[in-house]
C-alpha cells in the first residue's frame, strides 16, 4: 500500500466520523454540548497544519549550516571551468566589483 492510499484511508475515516457527528448520525451529550467545535474543526485542523508547517520552514532556515569545504571546492571548478573554457578561445566579459 502507497502512503497516498495509507493518508487518503485515515483522512476518508476521520471525514466519515465527523460527518456522522455533524448530521447527528451519532448523538450523546458530547455532540450536543461541543457541536460548533466539531462542525469547524476541519478549519481549525488546517490552521494549525499551515502553523505547523510554517514553523517547521522556519526553524529549518534559521538552523542551516553552511558548508564551507563544499563553497571552496565549487569556487576552485569554477575556476578550473573558466581556465579550460578560456583555452577553448571563450572571451569572458570583464566584470565590475
Amino acid at each position: 500500500m502507497t502512503k497516498l492510499i495509507e493518508w487518503l484511508t485515515v483522512f476518508g475515516c476521520i471525514f466519515c466520523a465527523w460527518a456522522a457527528l455533524v448530521t447527528n448520525k451519532i448523538e450523546n451529550n458530547f455532540t450536543k454540548q461541543y457541536f460548533s467545535v466539531i462542525l469547524y474543526s476541519p478549519i481549525i485542523f488546517v490552521v494549525l497544519f499551515g502553523v505547523y508547517a510554517a514553523m517547521v520552514v522556519l526553524y529549518r532556515t534559521f538552523t542551516f549550516n553552511n558548508c564551507e569545504e563544499a563553497a571552496v571546492e565549487l569556487q576552485k571548478e569554477i575556476k578550473e571551468a573558466r581556465e579550460d573554457l578560456s583555452k577553448l578561445g571563450f572571451k569572458f566579459k570583464k566584470r565590475s566589483k
